[in-house]
């Protein structure tokens, strides 16, 4: 059974940058693509970026492509998301996820098998 764990969240203003981290256990980490969700309070949860098994291939929703960017290192188990020129409507709880699916082009959470509990991200103004 996989267990992911998000941290990095927490209160940054408009325009600043913060890293999440997402540590994997109870899996051969390498065998799974990792993805990046966030849930505004009120809205749906939605894909933000997905990176494949070998971290060659990366995907982005259009409202962070060029603001966000996703890697993993297979060697410490763990998948990232660097978040730069937050904005305000950036603010909601981030949750990574993992699958051994290819990825379907869509962001469907479908592609994932295991979910984190989350880490809240507040931007101000």
């Amino acid at each position: 059974q996989v267990q992911l764990v998000e941290s990095g969240g927490g209160l940054v203003q408009a325009g600043g940058s913060l890293r999440l981290s997402c540590a994997s256990s109870g899996g051969t980490f390498s065998r799974y693509a990792m993805g990046w969700f966030r849930q505004a309070p009120g809205k749906e949860r939605e894909f933000v970026s997905h990176i494949s098994r070998s971290g060659l291939f990366t995907y982005y929703a259009d409202s962070v492509k060029g603001r966000f960017t996703i890697s993993r290192d297979n060697a410490k188990n763990t998948v990232y998301l660097q978040m730069n020129r937050l904005e305000p409507e950036d603010t909601a709880v981030y949750y990574c996820a993992a699958g051994t699916r290819p990825y379907s082009g869509d962001g469907s959470s479908a592609d994932y098998d295991y979910w984190g509990q989350g880490t809240q991200l507040t931007v101000s103004s």
